[in-house]
């Protein structure tokens, strides 16, 4: 049964599209059969992989509308056990209609229930709000990574995302676990990401992952390319940290087991 995380963090600029598109590609890269659901408006993690937001035959406002299931909806991305379900604007045309809807919160966790089987992994790129698309998401799910950049603003950031994880865990899904906290952009010269760096750790120890996002360009440049940083350039510090990532997650998941 396919490992269900929302990628989430109510603040935006901290890395969490990069990050769904890259650990992504990086666990399928390790021979594991990955879904990445672009769950943003903005369709970011679509564009990132190669697919045009403005010709779509098929994507999750498809799936939130009911004209047509996940399995109908879902798309190969040319790289080998990463399969995508696609995004755009559309989307908050659903989130509209959500609204109206019983049972609202939990249409995503419904519609994938039969189709997580397929998969070792399935990650959801949540918008940078709490929205009925990142409750669904949350809902959802079976754990929560959390993206954030090195800097004072963050902290209040995850403040008020864990706000929101234990509302949810204690309304909607009291199985949502936190998957672990990524620091990303980081810059081991800045003396105000290490403190940060070693305030999260004080406070989340090791939900706190080892694995550290540098700030790199290669990272900003593939997504223009429609590539994960992998193939756009497997030497740059920006492949390797997400490999060893995914090395990382994968280690923790046997580990669990």
């Amino acid at each position: 049964m396919g490992k269900i995380t929302a990628i989430a963090n109510q603040k935006g600029g901290v890395g969490k599209t990069t990050t769904a598109v890259n650990i992504s590609a990086s666990i399928a890269a390790a021979g594991k059969h990955v879904l990445l659901i672009d769950s943003d408006p903005q369709g970011n993690s679509t564009s990132g992989l190669g697919f045009d937001k403005n010709n779509l035959n098929g994507s999750l406002y498809d799936l939130y509308t009911e004209t047509k299931s996940a399995a109908e909806i879902i798309q190969g991305t040319g790289i080998e056990n990463l399969e995508i379900i696609l995004s755009n604007i559309d989307l908050i045309g659903a989130e509209l209609e959500l609204s109206a809807k019983d049972k609202r919160e939990t249409i995503l966790r419904d519609a994938i229930e039969s189709i997580k089987h397929q998969y070792s992994y399935i990650f959801i790129d949540c918008p940078p709000s709490l929205s009925l698309l990142t409750l669904n998401a949350l809902v959802a799910a079976d754990s929560l990574l959390i993206p954030m950049q090195c800097e004072y603003y963050a902290l209040e950031g995850i403040s008020m995302l864990l706000r929101t994880y234990n509302l949810i865990k204690s309304s909607f899904n009291p199985s949502l676990e936190i998957e672990g906290i990524l620091l990303t952009m980081f810059d081991g010269r800045n003396t105000l990401a290490n403190q940060v760096t070693d305030e999260l750790k004080r406070h989340f120890g090791d939900k706190v992952y080892r694995t550290l996002i540098p700030r790199n360009i290669t990272l900003a440049e593939a997504p223009s390319h429609g590539k994960p940083v992998m193939l756009y350039d497997i030497r740059s510090k920006g492949a390797r940290s997400y490999l060893e990532l995914a090395k990382e997650m994968i280690g923790n998941e046997t580990c669990a087991w």
